[in-house]
Protein backbone atom coordinates (compact mmCIF):
# COMPACT_ATOMS: atom_id res chain seq x y z
CA UNK A 1 0.00 0.00 0.00
CA UNK A 2 1.60 3.71 -0.95
CA UNK A 3 0.21 6.83 0.32
CA UNK A 4 -0.72 9.96 -1.81
CA UNK A 5 2.85 10.66 -1.74
CA UNK A 6 4.37 7.72 -2.76
CA UNK A 7 5.95 6.31 0.19
CA UNK A 8 5.05 2.78 1.21
CA UNK A 9 3.23 2.85 4.33
CA UNK A 10 4.91 -0.44 6.70
CA UNK A 11 3.12 -2.50 9.13
CA UNK A 12 3.70 -1.88 12.68
CA UNK A 13 4.16 -5.12 14.46
CA UNK A 14 2.89 -4.84 18.04
CA UNK A 15 3.34 -8.88 18.75
CA UNK A 16 6.67 -9.83 18.96
CA UNK A 17 7.85 -12.47 21.24
CA UNK A 18 11.13 -12.94 19.97
CA UNK A 19 12.72 -15.13 22.53
CA UNK A 20 15.89 -13.23 23.92
CA UNK A 21 15.31 -10.83 21.47
CA UNK A 22 18.26 -7.82 21.71
CA UNK A 23 19.90 -9.49 25.16
CA UNK A 24 23.36 -9.39 23.60
CA UNK A 25 24.23 -5.79 24.63
CA UNK A 26 26.70 -3.56 22.41
CA UNK A 27 29.41 -2.14 24.14
CA UNK A 28 31.68 0.53 22.99
CA UNK A 29 34.48 -1.65 22.96
CA UNK A 30 33.06 -4.38 21.01
CA UNK A 31 31.19 -1.42 18.37
CA UNK A 32 34.56 -0.40 17.74
CA UNK A 33 36.29 -3.82 16.78
CA UNK A 34 33.73 -4.49 14.72
CA UNK A 35 33.61 -1.36 13.02
CA UNK A 36 36.96 -0.99 12.27
CA UNK A 37 37.26 -4.67 11.08
CA UNK A 38 34.06 -4.03 8.80
CA UNK A 39 33.97 -2.95 5.58
CA UNK A 40 31.47 -0.16 3.57
CA UNK A 41 28.53 -1.94 4.66
CA UNK A 42 29.31 -1.69 8.31
CA UNK A 43 29.58 2.30 8.22
CA UNK A 44 27.05 2.92 5.78
CA UNK A 45 24.44 1.25 8.18
CA UNK A 46 26.20 2.37 11.67
CA UNK A 47 28.48 5.65 10.84
CA UNK A 48 27.79 9.13 12.59
CA UNK A 49 24.40 11.06 12.04
CA UNK A 50 22.53 7.71 11.56
CA UNK A 51 19.75 6.69 13.51
CA UNK A 52 21.22 3.34 14.23
CA UNK A 53 24.80 5.11 14.79
CA UNK A 54 25.74 4.25 18.63
CA UNK A 55 26.92 7.50 18.64
CA UNK A 56 24.17 9.58 17.48
CA UNK A 57 23.58 11.38 20.90
CA UNK A 58 26.82 12.66 21.56
CA UNK A 59 28.26 10.05 23.24
CA UNK A 60 28.03 5.76 23.33
CA UNK A 61 24.77 4.50 24.01
CA UNK A 62 23.85 0.97 22.90
CA UNK A 63 20.88 1.57 20.16
CA UNK A 64 19.52 -1.35 21.36
CA UNK A 65 18.12 -0.14 24.84
CA UNK A 66 15.38 2.33 24.77
CA UNK A 67 16.53 5.72 24.76
CA UNK A 68 14.18 8.54 25.89
CA UNK A 69 14.01 10.50 22.37
CA UNK A 70 11.20 13.31 22.65
CA UNK A 71 12.83 14.33 26.53
CA UNK A 72 15.25 15.88 24.38
CA UNK A 73 15.63 18.62 21.74
CA UNK A 74 16.84 17.70 18.28
CA UNK A 75 18.46 20.73 17.90
CA UNK A 76 20.67 21.04 21.36
CA UNK A 77 21.00 17.33 21.22
CA UNK A 78 22.05 17.53 17.27
CA UNK A 79 24.03 20.29 17.09
CA UNK A 80 27.70 19.25 16.44
CA UNK A 81 26.65 16.19 13.61
CA UNK A 82 24.77 19.55 11.92
CA UNK A 83 27.19 21.62 12.00
CA UNK A 84 29.07 19.48 10.26
CA UNK A 85 26.02 18.37 7.51
CA UNK A 86 26.24 14.56 9.07
CA UNK A 87 23.11 14.11 10.65
CA UNK A 88 20.12 12.08 8.87
CA UNK A 89 17.87 11.73 11.55
CA UNK A 90 15.23 14.53 13.30
CA UNK A 91 12.35 14.25 15.36
CA UNK A 92 9.52 16.78 16.68
CA UNK A 93 6.28 16.93 18.04
CA UNK A 94 3.11 18.97 17.03
CA UNK A 95 -0.10 19.22 19.85
CA UNK A 96 -1.25 15.99 18.11
CA UNK A 97 1.75 13.77 17.29
CA UNK A 98 5.39 12.77 18.05
CA UNK A 99 7.00 12.52 14.65
CA UNK A 100 10.68 10.72 13.95
CA UNK A 101 12.16 11.55 10.32
CA UNK A 102 15.26 9.44 9.45
CA UNK A 103 16.99 8.22 6.19
CA UNK A 104 18.20 5.01 6.23
CA UNK A 105 21.06 2.86 4.56
CA UNK A 106 20.78 1.59 1.04
CA UNK A 107 22.00 -1.69 2.77
CA UNK A 108 18.88 -3.78 3.68
CA UNK A 109 16.33 -0.87 3.12
CA UNK A 110 14.40 -3.66 1.55
CA UNK A 111 13.48 -5.45 4.62
CA UNK A 112 13.25 -2.23 7.38
CA UNK A 113 10.88 -3.20 10.18
CA UNK A 114 9.01 -1.40 12.82
CA UNK A 115 7.33 -2.68 16.33
CA UNK A 116 5.47 -1.07 19.01
CA UNK A 117 5.91 -2.53 22.45
CA UNK A 118 2.39 -0.70 23.04
CA UNK A 119 2.40 -1.73 27.36
CA UNK A 120 6.47 -1.24 27.24
CA UNK A 121 6.22 2.13 25.47
CA UNK A 122 8.70 1.29 23.41
CA UNK A 123 9.38 1.66 19.51
CA UNK A 124 11.53 -0.27 17.63
CA UNK A 125 13.07 0.32 14.03
CA UNK A 126 15.51 -2.85 12.90
CA UNK A 127 15.77 -4.90 9.84
CA UNK A 128 19.18 -6.93 8.05
CA UNK A 129 22.19 -5.49 6.37
CA UNK A 130 24.05 -9.01 6.15
CA UNK A 131 21.51 -11.66 5.18
CA UNK A 132 24.52 -14.05 3.48
CA UNK A 133 25.45 -14.68 6.91
CA UNK A 134 24.46 -17.51 8.78
CA UNK A 135 21.95 -16.77 11.44
CA UNK A 136 21.70 -18.10 14.84
CA UNK A 137 20.99 -21.99 15.98
CA UNK A 138 17.08 -20.52 16.61
CA UNK A 139 17.49 -18.60 13.40
CA UNK A 140 17.06 -15.49 14.73
CA UNK A 141 19.77 -12.96 14.39
CA UNK A 142 18.08 -10.66 16.88
CA UNK A 143 18.97 -13.01 19.98
CA UNK A 144 22.47 -13.16 19.30
CA UNK A 145 25.34 -10.26 18.21
CA UNK A 146 22.56 -8.66 16.11
CA UNK A 147 25.31 -6.42 14.82
CA UNK A 148 26.51 -8.57 12.89
CA UNK A 149 23.31 -9.32 10.87
CA UNK A 150 21.46 -5.99 11.13
CA UNK A 151 20.50 -2.35 13.31
CA UNK A 152 17.95 -1.87 15.64
CA UNK A 153 16.91 1.78 17.16
CA UNK A 154 14.78 1.52 20.33
CA UNK A 155 12.96 4.19 21.37
CA UNK A 156 10.98 4.97 24.72
CA UNK A 157 7.47 6.66 24.25
CA UNK A 158 6.44 9.51 26.47
CA UNK A 159 3.56 8.47 28.66
CA UNK A 160 0.77 10.37 26.34
CA UNK A 161 1.94 8.81 23.23
CA UNK A 162 -0.32 6.19 21.66
CA UNK A 163 1.78 3.50 19.57
CA UNK A 164 -0.85 1.63 18.97
CA UNK A 165 -2.40 3.53 16.54
CA UNK A 166 1.34 4.58 14.98
CA UNK A 167 1.87 5.13 11.61
CA UNK A 168 5.44 4.37 9.15
CA UNK A 169 6.08 5.45 5.60
CA UNK A 170 8.98 4.25 4.15
CA UNK A 171 10.34 6.44 0.65
CA UNK A 172 12.81 4.45 -1.37
CA UNK A 173 14.87 6.52 -3.63
CA UNK A 174 18.17 5.44 -5.81
CA UNK A 175 20.52 6.17 -3.18
CA UNK A 176 18.66 5.87 0.00
CA UNK A 177 15.24 5.63 1.64
CA UNK A 178 13.44 8.07 3.95
CA UNK A 179 11.54 6.79 7.15
CA UNK A 180 8.88 8.81 8.79
CA UNK A 181 6.84 8.09 11.71
CA UNK A 182 3.99 9.10 13.19
CA UNK A 183 3.20 8.48 17.03
CA UNK A 184 -0.25 10.16 17.54
CA UNK A 185 -0.65 11.54 21.51
CA UNK A 186 -3.59 9.88 23.43
CA UNK A 187 -5.47 13.15 24.14
CA UNK A 188 -5.51 14.57 20.34
CA UNK A 189 -8.67 15.38 19.03
CA UNK A 190 -7.04 16.04 15.40
CA UNK A 191 -5.93 13.23 13.39
CA UNK A 192 -2.54 13.75 11.80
Amino acid sequence: MTSSSGSLKLEIHTDDKTPGKWSVPLSEEVFRRFLNGGGGSEKAVFSEGSIFSPFLFGKYFDPSDAFPLWEFEADILLASLRSVGQCRVDWSQTDQAYVLKSDLPVVGKYNVQVFADVKGKVMEISGQWNINKKTAANGDWRSVQWWEYGYVRRLELPNDADPQNSEAFLSNKDDYSFLEIIIPKVNSKNKF
